[in-house]
């Protein structure tokens, strides 16, 4: 498979016909044509800019709330490692933090400084990079109370920064071009005492571990709460608790999580879960909308 970009001078790993399954927490899915993990933020606009375009980009994090279909992903999947996972404790309470940072490694860190306000990245399982283009939120707060700005690198190399308002922030979503990088993310908290931010986050972590299916194979949250409810009880009311197509489950702990339980195809969970809006939608006239990505070939 010839290279879509000359690889010369580039310092990160590019390769052909890569499975995606391992990376991502449901352990479905297909391979991606291209997968390119840069060396840093200078190796990825050298290959974005040779790309300058001509193929589909998708980023990957933890891939903790996404569906790589068994047809694979077309084009180039970006999965940012240890070089953009970085966080640093600037002036007035301020986190600057790499997209590639996990959640838990941000809140940790303004716990240690004694900076409060994102104790909910505790509970979102993922990177800075996903949370900013997912709106991600937790425990009553989200990205959008909190984001100052982020550099993202577009499809074509440009590196830009792009202030939170320019995001137009909604639930669970923002309106981050397609093939656009999240590798930095700037975050305003507040003075706080690290002993109670830290109480906070521990409640956190104790009403996941009671209320989540936190050690399976899953996706996280499957469906938006669409206003002024609950997507867990509606499903849980028409009667999915425990459904099952192939080898994917409704989790019985929390109905808003789907499982693969038994060596299920993305095809299977995906499918599980179209059930599940059917369901809803026969009983109580709600349209669930999928939270989960859902990317790649049929």
């Amino acid at each position: 498979m010839t290279a879509p970009v000359d690889t010369a001078g580039l310092r990160g790993k590019l390769t052909a016909d890569a499975p995606l399954a391992k990376l991502v927490w449901f352990k479905s899915g297909g391979a991606a044509d291209w997968l390119f993990e840069p060396a840093d933020l200078t190796d990825l606009e050298l290959f974005l800019d040779r790309l300058d375009g001509r193929l589909p980009v998708m980023a990957l994090g933890l891939g903790s709330n996404m569906i790589v279909r068994d047809g694979g992903v077309p084009g180039v999947v970006i999965k940012l490692g240890k070089p953009f996972a970085g966080i640093t404790v600037e002036d007035d309470h301020v986190l600057s933090c790499g997209g590639g940072a996990h959640g838990i490694l941000v809140a940790s860190t303004a716990r240690d400084a004694g900076i409060a306000g994102v104790e909910f990245m505790r509970g979102i399982p993922g990177t800075v990079g996903g949370f900013v283009r997912m709106n991600g939120g937790a425990y009553g707060r989200e990205v959008s109370d909190v984001l100052i700005d982020c550099d993202v690198v577009h499809a074509d190399g440009t590196l830009v920064t792009l202030p939170a308002a320019e995001l137009h922030y909604s639930y669970r979503h923002s309106d981050l071009p397609d093939g656009a990088v999240v590798v930095r993310a700037r975050f305003q908290g507040e003075a706080g005492d690290p002993a109670e931010i830290g109480a906070r986050m521990d409640a956190i972590g104790e009403a996941r571990e009671n209320s989540q299916p936190l050690r399976t194979k899953t996706g996280g949250s499957t469906f938006k709460n669409p206003p002024g409810k609950k997507a867990w009880e509606l499903v849980d009311a028409a009667g999915c608790r425990g459904l099952t197509i192939g080898g994917a489950q409704v989790s019985e702990k929390h109905t808003n999580f789907l499982l693969n339980v038994d060596n299920a195809t993305s095809t299977e969970i995906e499918q599980l879960g179209e059930e599940v809006r059917r369901r809803v939608r026969d009983h109580s006239g709600v349209e669930l909308e999928w939270e989960i990505q859902r990317v790649g070939r049929v």
